[in-house]
């Protein structure tokens, strides 16, 4: 279960009232505001009420959760706001209902007054079931089951997407590139627009000064424009921080473009990208990503569970993909963000379902679900002979050459040590290796061994972050036993960098007299010995 504690504002809550929310969204320009729904759909608010942002029909703040009454029983399945802020909320029925700061027309009612309590928003959707919301600074967007998409509200950069930079008063469908097309999901940046349609595609519109709009330029656009640079891949899912964009493809792909001024891009810089950059290439697939417009953090979590996040991190500007140690992408807006609002509307339910990389995940190495050992230096190892089968080409092979009758229940391994086996095996279930950079050697001798070239590069990324002084020699024994080019030329300059500390070290003087020369010649050349 998620822990809405780990938001400030919910300390203010009884333990009975935080045990009763369902649902829950903090939000506001310091995080000072919350709305939450309980089991029993009734709807509470509390904070500070900036521009009658919690719809309690007065300007009064309160740290005492307040009922709206108007969205009690509404079942609500979408939420977003923007910097005002204003709040814009779908439900399970489609309704729209907006409410707070509206000196935009961002509430879409037509007017500019503010809005103190829920209103319906009708103009064009009444007749439109809407499944999902998505507000940017000042402007909201809604998307109909029928993949129809509108938008109101400021459009002074063109982030309504109407052709013009007027003002939109009321809901209109956003048409132009996207007609006849069936958007499937939206967000937004704090004066852009991004949706995703059905075969893939993506496109954009609005402020484009940092390159958020990933067109390859800087330039805004009054209509949507697609995202040409990503016509070879097929984008499932899209995030917008305040100036950068995230997408994640059918593959498991992240890229990123925009802004980049805090590392928000995990480029390993901090410098704009105009166009679409493939990111944590060397980590296994992703099947989340996470960004607000409030904020500059980034955060993405992988098909075994890691969670990491990136960009503006409590002040500190994280510019490469870091691994955390939480179970999901809202802990760490809860944690490092700024301010520290909600992504998304979050579900605090308890939550019994597995995917099935959670559920390949659990039951590695379990005694009770298993139909093969192996035996590897006395120890056992339990697994799946059908998950061997499907992961891995040479227990495929393998297990052909057994008759059902003949198969062993027991298979002994005694070329490789069972750390590096239990690794690979683990692997095979999880799609990531936690191995340090000496057991990693052996793994990668497998790898070679079994043909498993992803397993490979892998070991030799975590070699390369695990390199020091003392066993770089070792490392780059490895790499030219095991035919891994790359990481011999990493390990041999890094040796050649650290020349003087190296050739003190056990390990140097050990190396295989061929090897111990070629090194030598090699490093000659370079100019590493004219001293």
């Amino acid at each position: 279960m998620v822990d809405v504690g780990k938001w400030p504002i919910f300390t203010l809550l009884s333990p009975q009232e935080i045990a009763s929310i369902r649902k829950a969204c903090v939000f506001g320009t310091s995080a000072n505001e919350a709305i939450y729904i309980t089991h029993n759909n009734e709807v509470f608010v509390f904070g500070l009420n900036c521009s009658n942002c919690l719809g309690t029909g007065d300007n009064q703040s309160t740290i005492v959760p307040k009922k709206l009454e108007a969205l009690c029983g509404k079942k609500i399945s979408s939420l977003s706001y923007g910097s005002g802020p204003h709040v814009v909320l779908c439900t399970e029925d489609g309704e729209v209902y907006a409410w707070g700061h509206n000196g935009y027309s961002q509430l879409g009612n037509g007017t500019t007054n503010q809005g103190i309590t829920p209103v319906q928003v009708c103009t064009n959707l009444l007749m439109k079931k809407v499944v999902e919301v998505a507000c940017g600074s000042h402007h909201s967007m809604a998307l109909s089951l029928d993949g129809d998409l509108y938008a109101w509200g400021y459009n002074n950069c063109g982030q309504v997407g109407s052709g013009s930079t007027a003002n939109q008063p009321t809901p209109r469908r956003v048409s132009n590139c996207l007609q006849g097309k069936i958007v499937v999901g939206i967000a937004c940046g704090q004066t852009s627009s991004m949706a995703v349609v059905n075969n893939g595609e993506v496109y954009g519109w609005g402020y484009n000064g940092n390159g958020q709009l990933g067109l390859g330029n800087n330039g805004n656009q009054l209509t949507p424009c697609r995202v040409a640079a990503l016509h070879s891949v097929c984008v499932l899912q899209i995030a917008c921080g305040y100036a950068h964009t995230l997408a994640l493809t059918d593959e498991g792909l992240l890229y990123a473009w925009g802004a980049n001024t805090y590392g928000q891009l995990g480029t390993g810089n901090k410098s704009n990208q105009l166009s679409p950059v493939q990111i944590m290439m060397d980590k296994e697939r992703v099947v989340e990503i996470a960004a607000c417009h409030s904020a500059h953090t980034s955060a993405a979590k992988t098909q075994s569970g890691q969670v990491y996040m990136w960009g503006q991190c409590r002040g500190q500007s994280v510019i490469f993909p870091h691994l955390t140690h939480f179970a999901c992408t809202d802990d760490v807006f809860a944690c490092f963000a700024t301010p520290a609002v909600m992504w998304r509307l979050l579900s605090v339910g308890h939550e019994d379902f597995l995917t099935v990389a959670e559920s390949l995940k659990k039951e590695f190495d379990s005694p009770e679900t298993s139909d093969l050992k192996f035996r590897v230096d006395g120890k056992y190892i339990h697994v799946h002979k059908a998950v061997l089968k499907i992961r891995c080409e040479h227990f495929r092979t393998m297990f052909q050459s057994y008759w059902n009758e003949d198969m062993k229940e027991v298979i002994e391994i005694d070329q490789f040590s069972y750390p590096v086996y239990r690794a690979f095996l683990e692997y095979l279930y999880t799609d990531s290796v936690d191995l340090p950079p000496e057991d990693a050697i052996g793994l990668l001798d497998l790898a070679t061994s079994y043909c498993e070239n992803r397993l490979k590069k892998l070991c030799q990324h975590i070699i390369k972050r695990g390199i020091t002084v003392e066993n770089a020699f070792s490392l780059l024994s490895a790499a030219v036993r095991y035919d891994a080019e790359d990481l011999e030329e990493f390990c041999f300059k890094f040796c050649v960098n650290h020349l003087t500390e190296v050739t003190q070290t056990t390990a140097f003087w050990q190396m295989d007299d061929p090897l111990l020369k070629e090194f030598i010649a090699k490093a000659s050349k370079c100019g590493a010995f004219k001293n």
